[in-house]
């Protein structure tokens, strides 16, 4: 059964004078569709024409045919196309009205007049369906990146749409919570939902997808080339004196206690990988140390100079007209007279320093806000999920950019689930003396129910 189509399909942002679609042919029916692909090369594009936000939203200029669930897409308005196409964001941010998880999994049924009497059996199908259960009571706000993206897909899935379109679905979920998510894309399948889904982490869903394809350039293509092998970088040398410190740090977010009597310390030139679940205390981890959420207990040493905090939502610290403005501004406010084309060249934004950071594709977003974060040296970066979007260029770019700042001096800690990153950390900071394989701080539930962090120390074999 065909659920969608698109004939010669081409798109135009406003402004651009180049495509983001150029003829794109493709047929979707029943089973699973990977769509892979670099950042900027037309994924999410591609995704949002399945239900209409290209071009309606977006505007711009549009060519070819498509029909959704039997419909036009250029003459159906986007509230009806949203009764057959369920989608999830890349970021889930962006599509909550309600402030808690149950009447936000519920606004779409109240949206399509369900009666209220079916209405508490649906969400609590929708949140089973991707291991959201416990969270039905909880605010949005308490939520981590990895738990709101669950509620985001619940809430997507609650109207049992005949067609699922998720945008980068994985970018945010500890390896767990990702397998949770690809197991609901197989049941859904396996029931005769047809699913869609982008994505730069292709480990999981490569291996399970009906039909693997490659979208760069505007041009799609079947299949998915091989992984190309993560680069290795130059580590820095011994580390230098205690550059930060949680002495005894408790933390409260909402009622509940996340961090409990943490002590914790990193040096100058050392690079610190946060990992653990979802939900398990990394980015209150992170914005303590920032000094944006006040410790209930304890205390906190900071190197002098500036601390760089990148947050999960890049869309969150960027507000100026352009790339190239966003770099300036953070060079401005550190006292550095230039670096805006280092900065930029690292990144490899070049080519997008003049375009409004948000008309970029998400990963192109997230290297213009690492830009922004890391220019002027910082003596402390702290970065949360900073590879959320991208492709595998992109990481290779962030991980020269860790190794330069602590091969400069500075101190980085990264909250993350990529587990290549993490690695990658953790071979940044292997040639530390005495110290093998190096610190590797792991955030987990403690005995009593709230949340510590743990750390291991061994040395070196001679």
């Amino acid at each position: 059964m065909r659920l969608a189509s698109f004939d010669r399909l081409q798109y135009w942002y406003p402004g651009a004078s180049e495509p983001a679609l150029r003829d794109v042919s493709l047929a979707v029916g029943e089973g699973l569709t990977l769509l892979a692909g670099p950042s900027g090369g037309g994924k999410s594009t591609l995704l949002r024409a399945f239900n209409g936000l290209v071009p309606h939203f977006h505007g711009g200029r549009f060519g070819g045919r498509g029909l959704i669930a039997g419909l036009d897409l250029l003459t159906t308005p986007t509230s009806r196309l949203a009764r057959s196409v369920g989608f999830v964001f890349q970021n889930p941010e962006a599509q909550f009205v309600h402030g808690t998880v149950e009447r936000d999994v519920a606004f779409a049924l109240e949206n399509v007049g369900l009666p209220r009497s079916r209405m508490a059996d649906r969400v609590e199908e929708a949140l089973a369906a991707v291991g959201a259960l416990p969270l039905r009571t909880r605010r949005i706000v308490t939520l981590s990146g990895g738990e709101k993206q669950r509620v985001a897909l619940a809430g997507a899935l609650a109207l049992r749409p005949a067609l699922v379109v998720l945008d980068e679905p994985t970018s945010q979920l500890d390896e767990e919570g990702a397998r949770a998510l690809v197991a609901a894309c197989l049941r859904l399948r396996d029931s005769g939902t047809a699913v869609v889904a982008g994505e730069h982490r292709l480990d999981l869903l490569r291996a399970v997808a009906d039909r693997p394809l490659t979208i760069a350039g505007g041009r799609l293509e079947e299949g998915i080339p091989p992984p190309v092998p993560a680069a290795r970088h130059r580590p820095p040398g011994g580390f230098g004196e205690v550059a930060w410190r949680l002495d005894g740090v408790s933390a409260v977010l909402g009622q509940a206690q996340v961090l409990d009597e943490l002590t914790l310390e990193g040096r100058s030139g050392e690079v610190v990988a946060v990992t653990g679940s979802n939900g398990s205390g990394k980015t209150t981890l992170l914005r303590v140390l920032a000094g944006l959420l006040a410790p209930v207990a304890g205390s906190i040493t900071r190197p002098p100079g500036r601390t760089a905090y990148l947050p999960q939502d890049p869309g969150a610290i960027l507000h100026r007209p352009t790339v190239r403005e966003e770099v300036q501004l953070t060079l401005r406010r550190s006292g550095a007279r230039d670096g805006l084309v280092p900065a930029l060249e690292e990144m490899g934004l070049v080519a997008l320093a003049g375009r409004y950071p948000r008309d970029l594709s998400g990963g192109e977003r997230q290297r213009a806000a690492i830009a922004a974060v890391l220019a002027g040296v910082p003596a402390l970066a702290l970065l949360d999920e900073p590879t959320r979007g991208m492709d595998a260029a992109a990481r290779r770019r962030l991980v020269a950019a860790i190794d330069r700042l602590a091969s400069e001096g500075g101190s980085v800690v990264v909250a993350t689930h990529d587990e290549e990153l993490a690695a990658a950390a953790s071979f940044i900071r292997a040639s530390a003396p005495g110290s093998w394989p190096p610190p590797r701080w792991s955030a987990s539930p403690s005995s009593s129910g709230r949340l510590r962090a743990r750390a291991s120390r061994r040395r070196r074999p001679r």
